[in-house]
């Protein structure tokens, strides 16, 4: 048996669809399952059982003798959360519980990290151990997978093979009601159709141009390839950056939305919010040598591609991947 947590959410979604092609139904799909809107993510697939996170881990800890490796993607990831007792819960002592369990029946663990993180980037992105100490995330979303992060690097006791993935900006299909945490590529084409422009974030730091924000954008797909990857290797255990190491703009990002759509781009901009201004990541970009020397060589998706692919083949027609 497979465990997907995170199993009904974007991410987690698209990872039991290819884990379905791959011909993996043996499935353990762990998620808030109450929350309607995420319904639509799962049609279709096929999987042994859906458990509630309040549920899973009693299960986990007598079943786990059947369960070959665990995909642990679920957390909260709202980066405008600011109660730490939802992080504590859901993120911190969740993610150990999983751990815990997975060391003591030697059973393989990837997890979902994030490249919040790194802050505002002041001391790089590099994925190397020696420089996790030494971040400074911007909110409690990334405290809490920096948190975690150190724990599992201090700890003695650990699963045979563990991978850390630093998310950095995922975009693709499965994410329609992630609301406004969802990217600005559902964003845009959803204030296309509806208006014919696009809303993009003022600057406000010295250096970059209104919409000139850089991110490493990268396609769910490649996201999903990289932990599968890992999961199935021999790749020494540790944290693992997961981008395409090429940051772009904002304006790109929406210009490939404009390209997919064939559709004149008309771009507009407005101030970021105030309740994440401060807290507003103005560049990221993932160094991508320790995957690479890890042995994976697929090339990721650019990003007018990956664009194109969810544009055209899952918002246009309405479809779920």
């Amino acid at each position: 048996m497979i465990i997907v947590t995170g199993a009904a959410g974007f991410i987690g979604s698209c990872l039991v669809r290819r884990l379905n092609d791959d011909g993996y139904e043996d499935l353990i799909l762990v998620d808030d399952f109450s929350d309607a809107l995420k319904e639509r993510n799962l049609e279709g697939k096929k999987f042994l059982k859906k458990i509630s996170i309040d549920d899973f881990l009693p299960w986990f800890k007598e079943s786990a003798e059947g369960v070959s490796r665990v995909f642990h993607l679920g957390a909260c990831s709202n980066t405008a959360e600011f109660d730490e007792r939802v992080f504590d819960r859901l993120n911190r002592n969740y993610s150990k519980a999983i751990w815990s369990i997975c060391a003591s029946h030697d059973i393989p663990l990837v997890y979902a990290s994030s490249a919040a993180t790194y802050g505002a980037g002041e001391l790089g992105y590099s994925d190397d151990h020696a420089r996790v100490s030494k971040l400074k995330p911007l909110n409690p979303y990334g405290r809490s997978k920096q948190d975690f992060d150190l724990w599992a690097l201090a700890e003695n006791t650990a699963p045979p093979r563990w991978y850390g993935l630093k998310f950095f900006n995922v975009y693709g299909p499965n994410e329609y009601h992630k609301g406004r945490m969802a990217s600005m590529v559902f964003h845009g084409f959803g204030q296309i159709q509806k208006n014919g422009f696009v809303n993009l974030f003022k600057s406000h730091k010295e250096g970059f141009a209104d919409g000139g924000q850089l991110r490493d954008f990268v396609y769910v797909k490649d996201a999903i390839d990289v932990a599968v990857f890992l999961a199935g290797s021999k790749a020494p255990s540790g944290l693992y950056n997961v981008g395409t190491g090429r940051a772009r703009s904002f304006v790109d990002l929406e210009m490939a939305v404009f390209s997919a759509l064939g559709k004149r781009p008309d771009i507009r901009f407005i101030d970021t919010p105030l309740d994440i201004r401060d807290k507003y990541q103005y560049f990221t970009e993932a160094p991508m040598e320790k995957l690479a020397a890890a042995g994976y060589s697929k090339r990721f998706h650019s990003l007018e591609e990956g664009v194109a692919d969810y544009v055209t083949a899952y918002l246009v027609p309405g479809k779920t991947y």
